[in-house]
């Protein structure tokens, strides 16, 4: 089996979101899949997806305050056509990835105990964002 779908998810402030469940429960079909893989690609250069701790939000508080320091705003980037967060959004999504490859066992994402999907915002205002959801399994 396979499918396809777009999901979309609300839009957030700039930051590292906890969307695991937000993306999971617009996803068809996946509680047919016994074993099999979904695979989730950010369609946007300026937003990142990453697996991350779930359960202490510190973490996601911390990860912003290490990517605002090591890729900062105005700094002496030529690429600043949509401000001055437009190149640094840009080099925090190639950094952490777009795309997601994630186990599918018995209808259910295989995350570790304490890992969940981050959406991280880079854009101060970021908009909606669409995820392109490809599972295959049987």
């Amino acid at each position: 089996m396979w499918c396809q779908q777009t999901v979309t998810l609300n839009a957030k402030p700039r930051g590292f979101h906890l969307v695991t469940e937000e993306i999971l429960r617009q996803i068809e079909g996946l509680s047919r899949i016994n074993v099999g893989l979904l695979h989730l690609l950010l369609q946007h250069t300026s937003a990142s997806l990453t697996l991350n701790e779930n359960c202490d939000s510190s973490v996601r508080r911390d990860m912003e305050r290490y990517f605002l320091q090591a890729v900062p705003d105005n700094a002496p980037y030529e690429h600043d056509y949509e401000g001055p967060d437009d190149m640094p959004s840009h080099i925090k999504s190639s950094t952490l990835g777009v795309s997601l490859l994630l186990p599918v066992h018995r209808g259910r994402v295989q995350l570790g105990t304490w890992q969940g999907i981050w959406l991280g915002e880079h854009r101060i205002d970021g908009g909606s964002r669409r995820i392109v959801a490809t599972l295959q399994g049987e």
